[in-house]
């Protein structure tokens, strides 16, 4: 009797091979599910004990770094971060504004977590540019014209800012129009447009009116701005102009394009 054709051997091969690769993709068992959804309901509540329940992610304390004339303590006592909560529940947004709300020197901060139990506080301070008189006291003024400190001693390189803006004809109609916050960030702009070399011998930026600005310098000498306006070109012009008529005491770049010097 004749064997199977090859043809038959195939079909046999195939069909001896078929049901254990169905098994071998089918559906995963319902005990595999469980055991896969039990393992995860573990881990996360393992995460959550160790976020909120653990004491090793807990805040053990603040470290700050950036700070010039504040110190630690002080933002530290200002940022009110409750130690012993859980790092994770800290409200970094409302650290923030405490700091800025209670100290106003400081112009920008980041509060980062600093795992696994820290609070870390990155200041940074504003810089006066201008200091006014109050008294027997010094506000600090920085370049955005915020008047943000008053201080007992006066800040060493910061000219004094003069704001003397007369209260009728053309002077008293520019107090009217601005208003005196925008007369002391005219200053500023004016203060922070001076060449170096003049900005070092600035000591003191008059305000009369918005366009009525000027410098005094040491060793007697002043500088007639004009308005905040044209900054880099009025600079320009100092600059050349001072080059060219180092004894002079008088200059004046209110019109960059005709600026003019004189001895007296």
């Amino acid at each position: 009797m004749a064997g199977p054709t090859t043809a038959e051997r195939g079909e046999r091969q195939q069909e001896s091979s078929g049901p254990p690769r169905a098994r071998r993709f089918g559906p995963p068992r319902l005990r595999t599910i469980i055991i896969t959804a039990v393992s995860l309901a573990l881990v996360a509540g393992g995460t959550v004990w160790v976020l909120y329940g653990s004491n090793w992610t807990r805040v053990d304390g603040v470290s700050v770094s950036g700070t010039r004339v504040l110190t630690p303590a002080q933002v530290r006592e200002a940022a009110d971060v409750p130690v012993g909560e859980p790092l994770v529940s800290i409200d970094t947004e409302a650290v923030e504004a405490r700091l800025r709300r209670k100290l106003p020197r400081i112009d920008e901060v980041d509060v980062e977590r600093s795992w696994p139990h820290g609070i870390g506080l990155k200041v940074t301070e504003r810089t006066p540019v201008l200091i006014v008189q109050k008294g027997k006291n010094f506000v600090e003024v920085d370049d955005e014209g915020v008047r943000f400190a008053t201080v007992s001693r006066a800040p060493k390189g910061v000219p004094a800012l003069e704001l003397e803006p007369g209260r009728s004809g053309s002077a008293g109609a520019s107090l009217r129009r601005f208003g005196d916050d925008r007369l002391v960030r005219e200053a500023v702009r004016v203060a922070g447009r001076l060449p170096a070399a003049v900005a070092r011998d600035a000591r003191l930026v008059k305000v009369r009116s918005y366009d009525d600005i000027s410098v005094e310098l040491s060793g007697e000498r002043t500088v007639a701005w004009g308005s905040g306006e044209q900054g880099t070109d009025k600079a320009r012009a100092l600059a050349a102009l001072m080059k060219a008529t180092p004894k002079a005491r008088h200059f004046d770049v209110s019109v960059p394009t005709a600026p003019a010097s004189s001895a007296s």
